[in-house]
């Protein structure tokens, strides 16, 4: 029955990412599909992937947006 499984090589040894139903000392296969590991984005990068639509002047009135009316400060605006 072929399983594939994810798992980390430490120099020395396979361990298997999650657990594997196999029965210790079994004598298996294993064929090796090195896998690039993607470098995590940066908060910027995240930010813009989420692609959130919202008004011109969020950053300038989010307390506004956020907890809803006018704050006493924004009176001079």
């Amino acid at each position: 029955m072929p399983l594939t499984i994810e798992a980390v090589f430490d120099g020395k040894v396979f361990s298997p990412v999650t657990p594997v139903a196999i029965k210790p000392n079994t004598r298996v296969r294993i064929s090796v599909d090195a896998q690039d590991e993607q470098a995590p984005m940066s908060f910027l990068e995240t930010a813009r992937s989420l692609k959130l639509d919202g008004p011109p002047d969020w950053t300038e009135r989010l307390d506004e947006y956020r907890y809803g009316g006018k704050w006493i400060d924004d009176a001079d605006r």
